[in-house]
């Protein structure tokens, strides 16, 4: 057989012309593959090519197979070049590899730092080990650019630099000329009659800006900022009776120097509309009045689209908790737009009733799978209860694993009263080594340390070691929690702690309190949203001798010596439903505590109550209460051991006064607090000004009064200290800060008054 040498190669970026450059150019006679070589590998594994051929040795080759060969390597995206040679029956593979991209700089980025540019090329493919190609250099610069367009950086240039090195490698640079930002230089909002310009305006989170917008960066235009100003602007007249509103067009101008922007905004507001009726139509399961009571929509007043939403919501779920997973609620409008009248017609539909097949957890790669299905109130092979899928999911986003839980209900084929719940969760970190910083006008330097576990291994539990170094207050704390010692859910937390701490005021005496123990303490859940603690510890507290020490503390120490031991049992709850704990604008949080010294030196009662509730006035004001009662006395004979006394005035109870002054004073002239402490606290928070309606800078107002009593001390109104004040809270990048200026309106001789106080800390 006469030997036959022929050659095919495709040279391009598509593997489609490749195949018909082959194909229709260098045909060859089909033949049985002897053997296969490859040529040109420098990285790539051998097999990734062997693995994309459609063909082996033994099998018959021919040209249609040698296209698909040459397709099937180019969409691997490794090579730039692939060539097939024919030897006789020997085929040989030849290639070119790509580049491979080994790092990826940036120059003259200021706005973002570089993490977040090479997250967002490494979402589009261009990372550091990928293969190198000129489409996906452009790809990187047009994202880029997106980046910065969402910063209102219209004018920013990309320039994309390729730097070959060694081993078919590159580098690749990426200067950036950012340019000035474009600023909102204009907000029009046309059609409005019912309402003025300035009040709409009012509502959104992006404005023309102000002085303070250095640091809001409210007058950056931001696509999605504006979608949820216009979700506002529609929420604010749907809620006010206006069922027809729309938007009818946004207009989005810019300059030709792309720096200024203008918007321009276009309503049709309609007609006011008040409910006449709400009527029911459909199958409630004979519970109509049950669901009557769930009815939010209120005939005789304006149209509130709110309130139809939370309406159908709760029908839905209140089928949801008879096992209808599939119920369909539609609340239909009939209109008269002769009298601006409308009437809700609330249609159900409760379809077929399902129980729960299978509970599917996906996501938890850390921890456990017992973890989350203990906190699972919904179970399987039992009915579909749509109040107990939902507790479920709060239970486990309380757990604080988990940066997203999500839970979702699919059809069982073939088994229409079936159905199956997908948990998927994405955990976060839940381990932490961190060192702190504070500063405060009356601790001055403060230094921390700690170490965390909130899921050790996976389990659930938490492990943790503390330590405080501040002027007043030092603390060693090592504590461990089982959040389900029990399989009832029954919480067990174990304590070692050392604590050395002096008063405030102490006239610049070194003298001290120290208090070391151990500690153990349970949890019972009496419901999903109440818990209760109780527990013991055995303490020994110390006072040392200083300076300066006062009196009382001395008669304490003869009657009972410099070093007494106790045995106090404790006991308490608590309960947070505030919507944050940073800058909440709605909701209570209440903790109460009370601890019993039943044996050892020490004996007495110590309770300490306190409720706080936050009332949101509109999105930018909100008004909050606190108050606070303190109680304890000595049991046994005994009195009241003087470490565990309360002390007020301050931050954190009567501002304007010296941190820990107010209340009874040793005859050294001393404060050394006393055994009752009442402390009442109103504020007004509001948005500083120039700042919009950005959250992590407020200005707020004040009226705090407030003491505390000692043993024989009667708690009279003529005793309580006042004061008012303006303040500024911050969230700053150091960590919470927060200033009150604050003028003691009720004050008596001798109080140590302090205008200006402050706190921050922050941990890095």
């Amino acid at each position: 057989m006469k030997k036959q040498f022929k050659r095919f190669r495709a040279r391009t970026v598509s593997a489609v012309i490749a195949m018909a450059f082959a194909a229709n150019s260098w045909a060859v006679d089909p033949f049985t593959v002897r053997d296969i070589r490859v040529e040109g590998l420098q990285r790539v594994e051998p097999g990734t090519i062997f693995g994309s051929l459609p063909f082996r040795v033994g099998d018959q080759y021919n040209d249609e197979k040698g296209s698909a060969a040459i397709r099937a390597l180019f969409g691997l995206g490794l090579f730039k070049d692939v060539r097939l040679e024919v030897n006789g029956d020997v085929l040989i593979v030849i290639v070119e590899e790509r580049p491979t991209v080994a790092d990826v700089d940036f120059v003259g980025a200021r706005e973002f730092d570089k993490d977040t540019l090479k997250k967002a090329l490494r979402e589009i493919g261009l990372t550091e080990g990928r293969p190198y190609d000129q489409a996906l250099a452009d790809r990187a610069e047009q994202e880029l650019k997106r980046q910065y367009i969402n910063r209102s950086l219209y004018g920013a240039e990309v320039l994309t630099t390729v730097t070959p090195i060694e081993r078919n490698r590159v580098n690749l640079t990426f200067t950036v000329t950012e340019g000035e930002p474009a600023r909102i230089h204009d907000i029009r909002i046309v059609g409005n009659k019912s309402f003025n310009e300035g009040t709409l305006k009012g509502l959104f989170d992006l404005d023309t800006g102000g002085w303070l917008s250095w640091y809001t960066k409210s007058d950056r235009y931001s696509r999605a900022k504006l979608n949820a100003d216009l979700e506002a602007l529609r929420s604010y007249y749907l809620q006010r009776g206006f069922l027809e509103f729309r938007i009818d067009s946004t207009q989005v101008a810019i300059s030709p120097n792309k720096q200024e922007i203008s918007i321009t905004i276009n309503v049709t507001e309609g007609e006011r509309y008040v409910v006449s009726s709400v009527r029911l139509e459909g199958d409630y399961l004979s519970k109509d009045d049950e669901f009557k009571t769930l009815i939010k929509i209120r005939p005789g007043e304006p149209y509130n689209a709110d309130q139809v939403t939370e309406t159908t919501k709760a029908f839905t779920e209140y089928f949801g908790n008879f096992g209808y997973a599939f119920a369909q609620v539609e609340a239909r409008p009939e209109i008269d737009r002769a009298n601006n009248r409308v009437s809700f017609v609330l249609a159900a539909e409760p379809s077929r009733r399902a129980y729960v097949r299978r509970i599917n957890i996906a996501g938890n790669n850390r921890t456990r799978d017992e973890v989350v299905r203990r906190e699972f109130r919904q179970f399987e092979s039992s009915w579909y209860d749509g109040e107990r899928i939902k507790l479920s999911r709060d239970r486990l986003d309380r757990l604080g694993f988990f940066r997203e839980v999500n839970v979702e209900t699919s059809d069982v084929p073939g088994a229409p009263d079936q159905v199956d719940l997908n948990v998927n969760v994405v955990e976060k970190p839940t381990g932490s080594l961190q060192v702190g910083a504070g500063f405060s006008s009356a601790e001055k330097l403060a230094l921390s340390f700690s170490v965390k576990q909130e899921n050790a291994l996976g389990s659930g539990n938490y492990l943790g070691v503390e330590v405080n170094t501040s002027k007043y207050n030092r603390t060693l704390v090592f504590n461990s929690v089982d959040p389900y010692f029990t399989a009832d859910g029954i919480s067990r937390s174990f304590d070692i702690y050392y604590r050395s701490s002096r008063p405030y005021d102490d006239q610049g005496g070194n003298y001290q309190l120290i208090t070391s123990g151990v500690g153990l303490r349970f949890g019972i859940p009496f419901s999903e949203v109440d818990t209760v603690f109780f527990g013991g510890s055995l303490e020994r507290t110390e006072i040392k001798p200083g300076t300066n020490i006062p009196a009382t503390y001395l008669a304490y120490a003869e009657r009972l010596g410099y070093a007494t031991t106790s045995v106090p049992l404790s006991i308490g709850w608590s309960r947070d439903d505030r919507d944050s704990s940073l800058v909440p604008t709605k909701g209570r949080y209440q903790r109460l505590a009370t601890e019993l010294g039943v044996a050892g030196d020490a004996r007495y009662v110590r309770a300490n109550y306190q409720y706080q509730h936050y009332f949101p006035i509109n999105k930018q004001y909100t008004a909050a209460f606190n108050g606070e009662v303190g109680w304890g006395r000595g049991m046994s004979g005994r009195p009241f051991p003087v470490f565990k006394h309360f002390y007020s005035g301050g931050l954190g109870s009567v501002r304007g006064f010296d941190q820990g002054t107010l209340g009874p004073k040793d005859v050294t002239g001393s404060t050394v607090g006393g055994p009752k402490k009442i402390t009442l606290n109103a504020e007004v928070l509001a948005p500083f000004p120039g700042a919009g309606n950005d959250r992590t800078l407020r200005m707020f107002g004040f009226v705090d009064v407030g003491n505390v009593f000692g043993e024989h001390d009667k708690v009279t109104f003529d005793e309580l200290r006042a004061s008012v004040g303006i303040g500024l809270s911050w969230l700053s990048p150091i960590g919470p800060l927060r200033i009150a200026l604050a003028q003691p309106v009720r004050k008596k001789p001798g109080d140590r008054i302090q205008h200006v106080q402050f706190q921050i800390g922050t941990s890095f």
